[in-house]
């Protein structure tokens, strides 16, 4: 009689045992798939940050290119109406400043290797004859200069990033004082696709 009581207890003993294994992975299980969920969200954040402060740092390159040009430079001239450029198209236009006439774009793309570190910045425009021109400046890590002109856009690789950048430049707006015009410039990744942009504004 005491040995089967005991067998009956040893078999209550090991069911147990089963059915706390069986919780114990089942709780393991929900958390690794939370600290997987986590991470997963953790590296798409890195991403976009990442992203993000390339934009920033285009659009400071830029607003500090445009900064730079003699303030009656057909760069930076509103010729007709309140506004030049386009933060929603790529916009060409014909500016006229005295005896001076340019083709001007207010767009460019910038390329950026992920793989060797190089910056590739591309800027479409036109040559003596009308025809268009893209030209090319590589900086390679190494501090070393490169620039190329053709008649066609480059060949995207499969390491860079390409972003686009679009300006607008206003003047005589109402909530701007007499004389002083605003640039501002949107970055957009576009390869990879990435819901991912960056805005930003200076005056002069």
């Amino acid at each position: 009689m005491a040995m089967l009581k005991l067998r009956r207890k040893a078999r209550r003993n090991t069911g147990f045992a089963f059915i706390e294994t069986v919780i114990a992975i089942a709780i393991l299980a929900v958390g690794l798939l939370g600290v997987a969920a986590l991470l997963a969200q953790l590296g798409g954040n890195s991403t976009k940050s990442r992203y993000m402060s390339t934009e920033a740092l285009l659009a400071s390159e830029k607003l500090d290119d445009l900064n730079r040009f003699p303030y009656n430079d057909p760069a930076i001239v509103v010729p007709t109406g309140n506004t030049a450029g386009s933060l929603t198209a790529d916009t060409t236009d014909t500016v006229t400043v005295g005896a001076i006439t340019e083709t001007v774009d207010y767009f460019d793309q910038v390329r950026i290797s992920s793989g060797n570190g190089n910056m590739v910045e591309t800027v479409s425009g036109k040559d003596a004859g009308g025809n268009s021109v893209f030209i090319t400046t590589t900086h390679a890590p190494d501090g070393s200069i490169q620039t190329t002109t053709s008649n066609n856009p480059p060949a995207p690789t499969p390491d860079m990033l390409t972003f686009s950048r679009r300006w607008i430049i206003e003047q005589n707006m109402a909530n701007l004082p007499a004389g002083v015009r605003r640039f501002t410039v949107l970055v957009s990744l576009q390869v990879p696709v990435f819901p991912s942009t960056f805005q930003s504004s200076m005056l002069r």
